[in-house]
């Protein structure tokens, strides 16, 4: 907000003296940013009101997190209503006393409610955690609604026609209509493969039902239905039994064995430091130590022999949830890596923040597949912010533009779907036995399972971003009614029926006012979910899928892609790698759709 600065750095613009690309690319970024601040406007009461719209928005994200961070609510169950959910969940239910007594409390937090979903057998269980999960922030509701308005009113302050269009100009796909067309065409090819999988799934529905004595009251196929039967698909067509699979992935031998494949595909070193190390290096000054909590590990991070034995950063790992604790899984940089100015490089810190199941007396925490590919994924990410190798912080590791943030990580997932990789991470926690090879292949063919479903949720989630980003005027964001919306959207995307069939109209949840990444950068670049997985998918079946474990392609991989950080347009390191443009065809491909004209 400093205009002598900003007239300086313009200044410095209109110079159009010749820059090195990285510094060219911060001068414009840093241009844009005063612009993007109000600076563009004139100093007057449409400069003021903006600033005032800053201010306020600032503080919607901050108390929208906090709300969703701090959230500690759940739903009373007995142990008959939760019949089928894993004795591991039960047991670390908390009992309840005077109204809740002989009841269990099932939270919202993925460790309790995701298991929950896919196993209890009662469907008035699972329906009555899915509704309360969508309203467990009721009082963001609110404040996602003055946001999404408080946008719109600032894109138009800046002269853009709203806030998808301001926020879109600096991402690769540049326009509104280059996201919406690429969501349409997704849902044109991925919607009667949606339709194929509901009425499979509703077979398998009607089935379980007769078998199980319980009568349906309709043929609907219900959005608490479908991580029930999606997993039972899998368990009865594939052989796959989810606890069974999760015995050979304790967590600290799957930590092991991860960074063992990382170490090797991009030279890398990874040493955990013990407790003495770890406070000397944590502490503040004062002798005060700065880890977390005692959940937390720590590594030191560095080049092999061939790349040169340099000291790379640091990775902490915070794995297991915890009162106010960040209730999903991510990345976040703690420090970039930059060049200072006497030449030297200051090195990166990096954390990540999931949210697996604790050890229970019986047993170590266990992770079952999925959990192991989002640990792939949410590590890829921290490896991108390690190996980074950028003149500016601005532009160090993952600070890339959104629509190809997520690609590098996304690629990384294919190696927790390859036999070899798979039987190097898996150890029985109790023998120490690799995975059977038969249920090691039965569960790498459920790769693909329901994939339409699956994209079609993001594709949800993409669409109603774009949607909300991007009103004809003014009054339509005003008057839109947020939740009625996601919910109308959701039924008509992923096929999967809502509540509002039951009665009661589209108001039976807040489903929006739980989106924590429309308020936490992701606004009007959701669809970047969706794009990078079309980049990745890419990257990975032209580049590694006939040898997943080729050094020379990781090390090229490594410098072509994740050392570039955002020093340059992705689209050219994107091309760079490739050797062309990329295109869907290998998405489309993998999930086994032949394109419809």
């Amino acid at each position: 907000m400093r205009e002598d600065i900003y007239k300086l750095v313009q200044a410095a613009y209109d110079k159009k003296e010749k820059l090195d690309p990285e510094s060219q690319r911060l001068l414009e970024k840093t241009r844009k940013d005063y612009i993007s601040c109000g600076l563009g406007i004139s100093a007057g009461p449409k400069r003021d009101r903006f600033k005032e719209i800053q201010k306020r928005l600032a503080n919607i994200s901050t108390e929208f997190s906090k709300t969703l961070n701090e959230e500690d609510g759940g739903i009373w169950a007995t142990e008959e209503e939760l019949e089928g959910v894993p004795k591991d969940v039960i047991q670390g239910l908390a009992k309840g006393s005077g109204e809740h007594e002989g009841k269990l409390k099932l939270s919202f937090k993925y460790p309790d409610l995701v298991p929950t979903q896919k196993f209890a057998t009662n469907p008035e269980t699972r329906k009555r955690l899915m509704i309360d999960n969508e309203n467990k922030c009721n009082s963001n509701a609110a404040l996602f609604k003055e946001a999404i308005v408080l946008r719109d009113e600032a894109a138009r302050l800046l002269g853009y026609k709203n806030w998808a269009e301001f926020r879109l100009e600096d991402k690769m796909a540049k326009t509104i209509k280059t996201v919406t067309d690429f969501l349409n065409d997704l849902r044109t090819q991925l919607t009667p493969g949606g339709k194929e999988e509901i009425k499979h799934l509703k077979e398998i529905k009607r089935k379980w039902m007769a078998d199980n004595g319980k009568k349906a009251e309709d043929d609907d196929y219900y959005l608490w239905d479908h991580r029930f039967y999606d997993r039972l698909m899998i368990e009865q067509e594939y052989t796959i039994d989810e606890n069974k699979i999760a015995e050979y992935f304790p967590i600290t031998k799957t930590i092991q064995g991860m960074m063992n494949i990382f170490e090797k595909l991009f030279g890398l070193k990874f040493e955990e430091l013990n407790a003495e190390t770890r406070d000397k290096l944590s502490s503040n000054g004062n002798g005060r130590d700065l880890i977390w909590h005692d959940d937390v590990k720590m590594f030191s991070v560095w080049d092999d022999e061939r790349e040169g034995g340099e000291f790379v950063g640091y990775l902490y790992l915070d794995l297991h949830p915890r009162p106010g604790k960040y209730g999903h899984a991510a990345n976040f940089g703690i420090q970039p890596g930059f060049v200072t100015d006497d030449g030297s490089r200051r090195y990166p810190c990096t954390a990540l923040i999931c949210n697996f199941s604790k050890p229970t007396p019986d047993k170590p925490a266990l992770l079952k597949h999925d959990e192991v590919v989002t640990f792939f994924h949410e590590l890829g990410h921290g490896i991108h912010d390690l190996v980074a190798r950028v003149t500016y912080a601005r532009f160090h590791g993952t600070s890339v533009v959104r629509d190809f943030v997520e690609a590098p990580s996304q690629m990384l997932e294919n190696w927790t779907w390859e036999p070899k990789q798979l039987k190097s991470l898996s150890s029985h926690y109790e023998t120490g036995e690799s995975m059977p090879d038969e249920l090691l292949n039965s569960l790498v063919k459920t790769k693909n399972v329901n994939g339409a479903l699956f994209n079609l949720r993001q594709l949800h989630f993409g669409l109603f971003d774009v949607t909300i980003h991007s009103p004809t005027d003014h009054q339509e964001a005003e008057k839109r009614d947020y939740g009625a919306l996601y919910n109308e959207l959701r039924s008509e995307i992923c096929c999967l029926t809502g509540p509002e069939k039951l009665g009661g109209g589209l108001n039976w949840g807040n489903g929006q006012a739980t989106f924590g990444h429309l308020m936490g950068g992701y606004d009007a670049g959701y669809y970047g979910y969706l794009s990078s997985q079309v980049y990745s998918t890419d990257m990975y079946h032209s580049v590694f899928a006939k040898d997943p474990m080729n050094e020379a392609q990781g090390r090229r991989y490594r410098r072509l892609i994740l050392e570039k950080g955002g020093s340059q347009d992705e689209m050219q390191t994107l091309e760079g790698f490739l050797g062309r443009k990329p295109n869907a065809e290998a998405f489309y491909k993998d999930l086994g759709i032949k394109k419809n004209q």
